[in-house]
């Protein structure tokens, strides 16, 4: 005790001095606005920097289990394209016309590959930071998959790093259809398991089964056509009665979700400039 009290006799100046700085630095930020602006900007980036190592860290650890994954994939994929090229093939006897149709569609698309460097899985309003921003094309109300399915939209973007709403995200309503049935609600998150959703609005006249695929219905101008979001697991009455609420099992495994990729189609975001233009309009005569 009697050290500590020499101590604080011998430095007290410097620790009033480290003090006082403290403070003015919080006032002067504080009431300031551009050294605020400063701050802030710098103090994203330093935090962006420190969020991209670790995470390129743990994705170094999880090379094995991504690669395993990837594998898999591309292997189903490569025998449904196969599948599908011989059966249209045999159809129109054309062998050629599946290849020209398939690069018709990529044309459309500019895929914008990103990796996470900061996710959140315990809250209720759970957001996922990646590595592409403004400047490498990405942009807000763009939509973020994985090789598995859906990840989310993106909310925010800055020049070199956005901010994706998840589908495990209490505000997050995603258009979905199942799978050959034609049917289709909002996908809503109701917190807890990260790997169940809710299929909202579904008609009570709807025919389907347990294990039903679901995916996008390509309706809103953030998602295209037929991207995996998950299967029915069970199915209950909505509160009100008149519609289904179906549990989902998302393809998605956010507690693994290392590389993504922000789905940046031409016609998708003409579409919703459109929209918005006729939304503001609509607002202005009001």
């Amino acid at each position: 005790m009697r050290n500590l009290l020499e101590f604080l006799v011998r430095y007290y100046h410097w620790m009033l001095f480290v003090l006082l700085e403290v403070v003015s630095a919080i006032l002067l930020f504080r009431n300031n606005i551009y050294h605020g602006s400063v701050w802030f900007s710098s103090a994203n980036a330093v935090v962006g920097y420190v969020y991209e190592k670790g995470a390129e860290v743990a994705a170094f650890f999880s090379l094995v289990d991504i690669n395993k994954q990837l594998t898999q994939r591309n292997f189903f994929l490569e025998r449904k394209v196969n599948q599908l090229s011989r059966l249209y093939a045999e159809a129109t006897a054309d062998t050629t016309a599946a290849e020209r149709i398939e690069l018709d569609l990529l044309d459309k698309y500019k895929p914008i590959a990103a990796k996470v460097i900061s996710n959140s899985l315990h809250s209720a309003d759970n957001l996922i930071t990646i590595d592409k921003g403004r400047s490498h094309g990405v942009d807000a109300n763009m939509g973020v998959a994985c090789g598995t399915g859906v990840v989310g939209v993106v909310c925010v973007a800055s020049d070199h790093y956005s901010v994706v709403m998840p589908v495990i995200n209490s505000r997050s309503r995603i258009s979905c259809t199942i799978r050959n049935r034609g049917y289709f609600g909002y996908l809503t998150w109701q917190g807890g398991d990260t790997r169940i959703a809710y299929l909202e609005d579904i008609p009570r006249h709807a025919t389907f089964e347990k294990g039903d695929w679901v995916e996008t219905n390509g309706y809103s101008s953030i998602f295209p056509q037929g991207i995996l979001v998950g299967k029915i697991l069970d199915v209950s009455n909505s509160r009100d009665g008149l519609s289904y609420r179906m549990k989902i099992q998302l393809s998605t495994d956010f507690g693994k979700l290392r590389d993504v990729c922000v789905i940046s189609d031409m016609e998708l975001v003409e579409s919703g400039r459109l929209m918005q233009i006729a939304r503001d309009s609509l607002n202005n005569k009001n």
